[in-house]
C-alpha cells in the first residue's frame, strides 16, 4: 500500500515537471482527448505542430473542422477538412502556407468532386522556366525564365467530376496560373508542333546519349 502511494507521488512529480517544461517552451497550447499537445503557439508567437480548428456555422454558411500541421505560423503538409458531422470534405497539401501539389475535394456524400494541382513557392528554387505559346493555338514558340513569386499558383491538371457517377465532366491544364489548354482540346498537329519547338539538344547531351 505504501509502495502504491509512493508511485502516485512519483508520477505526480514527473507530470508537474513535464507540464512546467511545456509551459516554458510554449506561450500557449491545448491538450486533445488523448492527451496530445496541439494548437501550439511558441514563444515567438508562431503557430506550430499539430493544429485542430473548429469553425461554427455562420449566416447560412456551414461550419467545418480542419486539422493538419503548422510550421513557422503557416500551414505545412497535409490538411484535412470535415463537416461538423465528421464527413471528409477536402484533402489539401501546403508548403509555407500556400497550396502545393494535388488537392482533392469531396461532396457531403463522399463523392470526389474535383482534383487540382498547385505549386507553392520554394525559396530554394527562386526561378521558373515557362513556355510561351502562340496566339490562338497551343504551339510553343519559346521558353523563358521568370522569377518565382512567393505565393501559390495553379500548375498542372484540374479535373472536375460528376457527383454520383464519378465521370470526368471538365479538364483544364494550368501553367503558373495561366490556363493553357481549356478542356484539353489539343490536336495531334499541335502536339507535333510542340515537339518541334522543344530546345535543341546541346553537344554535351548528345555526347551523353552515346
Amino acid at each position: 500500500m505504501q509502495n502504491k502511494h509512493l508511485s502516485i507521488i512519483f508520477f505526480s512529480i514527473v507530470f508537474s515537471f513535464s507540464s512546467a517544461a511545456v509551459n516554458a517552451q510554449y506561450k500557449n497550447f491545448k491538450l486533445n482527448a488523448k492527451g496530445d499537445t496541439i494548437n501550439i503557439i511558441n514563444n515567438k508567437g508562431e503557430k506550430e505542430g499539430r493544429w485542430s480548428v473548429h469553425v461554427d456555422e455562420l449566416r447560412g454558411e456551414p461550419g467545418y473542422e480542419e486539422e493538419g500541421m503548422m510550421k513557422k505560423g503557416q500551414k505545412n503538409g497535409y490538411w484535412r477538412r470535415y463537416t461538423l458531422q465528421g464527413d471528409l470534405l477536402a484533402v489539401e497539401h501546403y508548403k509555407m502556407g500556400g497550396k502545393d501539389g494535388l488537392q482533392q475535394y469531396f461532396s457531403y456524400l463522399g463523392d470526389l468532386l474535383a482534383e487540382e494541382n498547385w505549386r507553392g513557392y520554394d525559396p530554394d528554387s527562386p526561378w521558373d522556366t515557362i513556355a510561351v505559346y502562340g496566339e490562338g493555338n497551343n504551339e510553343i514558340l519559346r521558353y523563358k525564365i521568370v522569377k518565382a513569386e512567393p505565393y501559390s499558383v495553379k500548375n498542372g491538371e484540374f479535373r472536375y467530376y460528376e457527383e454520383g457517377s464519378g465521370r470526368v465532366i471538365k479538364t483544364e491544364q494550368w501553367e503558373l496560373n495561366n490556363l493553357v489548354l481549356p478542356n484539353m482540346q489539343r490536336t495531334e498537329s499541335s502536339v507535333a508542333k510542340t515537339k518541334e519547338k522543344k530546345p535543341e539538344k546541346t553537344a554535351q547531351m548528345l555526347e551523353w546519349e552515346k
